[in-house]
């Protein structure tokens, strides 16, 4: 067993900006953010499985939209990061550090709510290396990713980004009248190391030619 006798409560998230090289990750800010989110999430060429999954949406009313974002700036927790293109300013969607429990060294990404323009794309992987870098850079211990069971896309993208799955909590939630059973993903610090150096091998500039990967995340994560 580990001796943790030394061991100190991890740190909250705070208001930096979180750089990377495709995107950034802004505290999410309802009156600065409300127009980009509403044409990622809710405009033309929008996914229309975007909040099957999700505890709320869609928003067809532009009011009830910007109450939403303005509950999510309010809270600590979740705590809300606006995903931002670097190179056009866009806006693209938006994402959670949750279930923070400092004292116990946990926390979890969650509420990935990503609009069509960033899925599949090298953004997606580089917001969830940004948060995921984020919670061990505060100190805390474990990492977790949380979904629903039938969510066949959350499911790929936890084991693709390196989680390791731990079970499922059967009849856990009830969201929007239906039965969801909840998946439980983890990282832990200890195995946090390798796959840093794989997110930042597969996100560098070279292991991209016109657009396309070279090697996949999971490749990098074997060499």
């Amino acid at each position: 067993m580990s001796n943790l006798e030394h061991w100190q409560s991890a740190k909250l998230p705070d208001t930096r900006t979180l750089q990377g090289r495709f995107i950034r990750l802004e505290k999410l800010d309802a009156a600065r953010h409300a127009d980009g989110l509403w044409q990622a999430l809710e405009g033309p060429g929008a996914d229309p499985k975007l909040w099957d999954y999700l505890a709320i949406g869609p928003f067809t009313e532009r009011g009830a939209f910007e109450d939403y974002l303005t509950g999510l700036q309010a809270s600590t927790d979740p705590w809300f990061y606006t995903v931002v293109d670097q190179k056009t300013g866009v806006l693209d969607g938006f994402l959670s550090l949750m279930s923070i429990v400092p004292s116990q060294g946990r926390i979890e990404i969650g509420h990935v709510t990503f609009g069509a323009s960033m899925q599949r794309t090298p953004k997606s992987t580089e917001a969830v290396y940004l948060l995921a870098k984020e919670s061990f850079a505060l100190g805390n211990r474990r990492l977790e990713w949380k979904c629903n069971a039938d969510n066949a896309r959350s499911m790929r993208a936890a084991e693709r980004f390196g989680f390791s799955f731990e079970g499922t909590f059967r009849q856990h939630m009830v969201v929007k009248g239906k039965n969801r059973n909840t998946a439980w993903f983890s990282i832990l610090d200890s195995e946090w190391p390798p796959l840093e150096t794989a997110f930042k091998a597969w996100l560098a500039v070279d292991n991209f030619k016109d657009g396309q990967q070279i090697n996949s995340l999971e490749q990098l994560r074997t060499l």
